[in-house]
């Protein structure tokens, strides 16, 4: 059995950053976080498990509506990986019942593969008014078949996250769902505050991309927004200067009744790691000075990574560090039920992270052990 002692100048170990603290390394996992020995190798940064991501639409050149297989899964967890995201979501958005039984298939025959947690199936059950990119040709009101599709992966344990509008499903449909095991989140959808708080009632657990493709708040009207903002329910919300402005992004922190109910999402399509443009229902999207805007000039998805929205919080947003980490690790590994992805011990190494102080992803815990590995034999 080899042992070895890292000590790195930070340790986020899901809920706090320590200082002063080392991992013991035995046949290429932690197993364990103590206070730094003297033998410690000492490594630059700040160490952290990887990010966790709960809306990937694409990436690597690939996007999941027209790749809905376990191969277009596997490259676009494997392009986002190159940016730290070592756990995602594979996002199927609205189309043809028969995109989603595909991914549904490629989903299930993936359950285990790296980086793989689950599927997110956002539409087609969501309000034509505000559904954004998504085809409105394909959005209809839930239906027995994506029912039939939900039960199917809870089956085979497969973690669902399931976006969709009030006005588009029953109370009852909703409640369903949850029994099933699956997370509603509410999403692309007009509906008023009490239509929103009826379905939290019935069941739902999360909000999709707050503020983007959903009814706003007004002094009179609080919205989808405003029942969300009062909410404890957990949302996502996607940081890249773009869909949301900054000082928004300030309001929603200060405003929910509790910590660690917002989570950082990419929303990311195939050009993270990927060509700058690709063809969705058959129409183009470009990327245009960091955005993505498709044949109506509407927002399509973002060109962000999850790292990239981690800096932009800390940097431009003024979010503590920790409280960052935790919107991109801690709080979406607990949406999926999967807490382990916040943690350090026991995980493999090329699942942990290296930050340098502007935040950007220099190696994993595997490449920074390699590197002092061969530094050794060097001399």
């Amino acid at each position: 059995m080899k042992e070895r002692w890292i000590a790195p100048e930070r340790l986020f170990d899901g809920q706090i950053v320590l200082t002063g603290k080392a991992l013991r390394i035995v046949d290429g996992q932690v197993a364990e976080i103590a206070d730094a020995p003297s033998s410690a190798r000492h490594i630059a940064g700040c160490l952290t498990p990887g990010f966790v991501d709960l809306q990937v639409n694409g990436g690597g050149g690939v996007m999941l509506n027209t790749t809905p297989s376990r191969t277009g899964m596997s490259a676009i967890a494997a392009a986002h990986r190159q940016c730290g995201t070592v756990a995602l979501m594979p996002t199927v958005i609205t189309d043809h019942p028969d995109v989603l039984d595909q991914a549904a298939a490629a989903a299930i025959a993936a359950h285990g593969d790296a980086g793989i947690v689950g599927l997110h199936i956002e539409g087609p059950h969501i309000s034509v008014a505000r559904r954004g990119t998504h085809n409105a040709d394909h959005i209809r009101p839930m239906d027995a078949r994506t029912m039939d599709v939900v039960a199917r992966l809870r089956r085979n344990d497969i973690a669902v996250l399931i976006t969709l509008a009030p006005e588009a499903t029953t109370n009852a449909q909703i409640a369903a769902l949850a029994k099933m095991g699956a997370s509603v989140s509410l999403g692309h959808t007009d509906a008023p505050a009490e239509d929103v708080e009826a379905a939290i009632a019935a069941g739902a657990t999360c909000a999709t991309h707050l503020f983007n493709a959903m009814s706003p708040m007004t002094s009179r009207a609080p919205g989808a927004v405003g029942a969300i903002l009062n909410s404890e329910l957990r949302s996502g919300i996607i940081c890249d200067g773009h869909h949301v402005d900054d000082r928004m992004v300030q309001l929603a922190l200060r405003a929910r009744p509790a910590d660690d109910l917002m989570f950082l999402v990419s929303d990311a399509m195939a050009t993270v790691g990927g060509p700058a443009q690709f063809d969705l229902y058959g129409q183009n999207v470009r990327l245009d000075n960091g955005r993505l805007l498709n044949a109506e000039g509407n927002l399509a998805g973002a060109h962000v990574t999850q790292a990239e929205g981690v800096a932009r919080l800390v940097q431009h947003i003024g979010a503590p560090l920790e409280q960052a980490l935790r919107m991109a690790i801690t709080t979406p590994a607990h949406v999926v039920g999967q807490p382990a992805l916040a943690q350090i011990v026991g995980r493999p190494l090329h699942d942990l992270i290296v930050l340098s102080d502007k935040l950007q992803v220099t190696d994993t815990l595997a490449g920074a052990l390699a590197a002092l590995m061969a530094h050794d034999a060097a001399e």
